[in-house]
């Protein structure tokens, strides 16, 4: 154990080159190894079509940054090939992520009319050509998930009109994933996307994009024990592409496997330091930060509180950030906050200094932090103050159409209002307001799913409503939101904390030594100081 966490603090304060094993298929500069294997062809040259599969999968990876160069390189080497500005194009698309920048919709705008200039020869290419021309100059009034459904409406035609083209199922798939609501509970688009892609996976095991895709199609508390398959595969397809090495971790952190997703994401970082040397970057890269919420995340609920420090403290050192985009400026605000509060470290929270970003939300989250602080320390004033601070970014939000992110926002409102009335009740007054707001911020938060960008909310709604109950004094409740907080998020640390003590206050021994037996289980490497496993320890030993 001791080797381990040695291993992961040095990794933390230094760069960490990593030895990646060459393909000769996809081999991309000198340090860039196997990134998958798929082909893709098209009208182009021999050396040119060699080009554009690796570029691809490059691209199925969501290697943006690579896959421009490598698409760029296809078109140096046959100026013909009007797929090559199509994969240029694509590269500024980030379906999953963010909606572009003016900047990236005008250099992918650019690149989409090179490719219609061009005059692709097959009606295929056209066809691929024609559906993301749609995504770039369809209405400018549309939202973000408006042109995301025109664009797979576009892959669809694509798909249904040659069907014995994989890659257009394959993109069809991840469009119909982009294109979801993430008010849909029943998952439809993503189980109509997993079914596709689970046909040529058994065609396919080391296609990148397939494999990815899964991943991303299951990412959610229903469908996630279904993706475990693609998840166990997806880093040794693309042992060299970082995001790769993350993505398994989107399915074990909803499974609750905290040391799965603690290696997976461990390796991506180390993958993403030695890229960033590599290309001579000056700045903390997004596909390296990425994988770090989710490794502090997974830290924190195993107990490893003195790894997830050090992931803490590597953070506050970053200054800047490359792209400027909302997946890093969130990591920058959600990783201290998510360390402070998970740990129900409220002085922690209260002290935090918000960072200046262009994605007020990540702002939102930061001023949240401090206004749950400053309420639970007795300071109602300075919660009051940071609270209006997360008012007024959700009605900025609001006002801009972000109407996702400003529905995100408002659950941090309700959260910290509820937490703020109890701090200020006085003897009896009505609790049930306070209480239903609580549970309203649950409510909300649980008609949504969350951005692909994030392992979890920084703290679950229900799981806080279960806070509030037991400081009421109604554990029978608080067990029945602990126990929804653990269906939506298995093994949560503090949910099952909670869930325990809360079993036990209601008299149901047998419940509180089963959750308490889980904590233990799974914080079997802590070294954490926190009360909770201690609590486990002596109640175990007495009964």
């Amino acid at each position: 154990m001791r080797a381990r966490k040695l291993s992961l603090l040095l990794l933390l304060t230094s760069a960490v080159s990593l030895s990646l094993a060459a393909d000769e298929r996809y081999d991309h500069g000198p340090n860039i190894g196997n990134v998958g294997s798929m082909n893709f062809p098209v009208s182009c040259s021999p050396p040119a079509q060699k080009m554009f599969s690796r570029s691809v999968a490059m691209l199925h990876s969501f290697w943006y940054e690579d896959a421009a160069r490598s698409f760029s390189s296809v078109a140096e080497a046959d100026p013909t090939c009007a797929m090559a500005w199509w994969g240029v194009a694509m590269s500024y698309y980030h379906p999953l992520w963010e909606p572009p920048t003016a900047e990236a919709m005008q250099k992918g705008g650019s690149a989409i009319g090179k490719a219609k200039s061009l005059v692709a020869t097959t009606d295929r290419e056209r066809a691929y050509i024609a559906a993301l021309d749609g995504f770039y100059t369809t209405d400018a009034s549309l939202d973000y998930l408006s042109r995301n459904r025109v664009y797979s409406q576009a892959m669809e035609r694509v798909y249904r009109g040659n069907p014995q083209d994989s890659e257009a199922a394959i993109f069809y798939a991840l469009s119909l994933v982009a294109s979801a609501s993430p008010k849909d509970k029943t998952y439809a688009n993503q189980r109509q996307a997993g079914a596709i892609l689970e046909k040529i996976f058994a065609k396919q095991p080391d296609h990148p994009g397939v494999a990815h895709y899964i991943i991303h199609s299951y990412d959610n508390p229903v469908l996630a024990s279904q993706g475990l398959e693609a998840a166990r595969r997806y880093a040794k397809i693309a042992p060299a592409v970082p995001h790769a090495l993350h993505m398994p971790s989107h399915i074990f952190v909803r499974l609750g496997l905290w040391d799965d997703a603690a290696k997976s994401n461990l390796a991506a970082m180390q993958a993403g330091q030695n890229y960033e040397q590599e290309v001579h970057m000056d700045a903390a890269w997004d596909q390296r930060l990425h994988p770090t919420d989710y490794l502090a995340y997974s830290l924190l609920q195993s107990g490893r509180d003195v790894e997830a420090e050090a992931v803490v403290k590597k953070i506050t050192q970053i200054k800047k950030i490359q792209p400027d985009n909302l997946t890093g400026g969130y990591v920058l605000a959600v990783v201290p906050a998510r360390y402070a509060a998970e740990r129900r470290s409220w002085a922690e929270a209260a002290a935090l200094v918000p960072r200046p970003s262009a994605f007020h939300y990540t702002e939102a989250v930061t001023y949240w932090a401090k206004a749950m602080g400053y309420a639970r320390t007795g300071n109602s004033a300075a919660a009051r103050q940071n609270l209006d601070k997360v008012q007024s970014i959700r009605d900025q939000l609001k006002e801009s159409k972000q109407d996702y992110w400003s529905d995100q926002t408002e659950v941090l409102a309700r959260e910290a209002s509820a937490w703020l009335a109890h701090a200020q009740a006085k003897p009896g007054d009505n609790e049930e307001q306070t209480v239903a707001l609580m549970r309203s911020a649950a409510d909300l938060e649980n008609s949504m799913e969350k951005h692909p960008i994030t392992p979890g909310a920084v703290l679950p709604a229900i799981e806080l409503l279960g806070d509030l109950l037991l400081e009421l004094d109604r554990p029978a409740e608080a067990l029945a939101a602990y126990e929804n907080s653990l269906h939506n998020a298995p093994e949560r640390f503090n949910s099952l904390a909670g869930a325990a003590r809360a079993a036990d206050l209601s008299g149901d021994g047998t419940r509180a030594r089963q959750y308490y037996g889980r904590l233990l289980k799974n914080c079997d490497h802590s070294e954490t100081a926190r009360g909770e496993i201690t609590a486990a320890k002596v109640y175990l030993a007495k009964k």
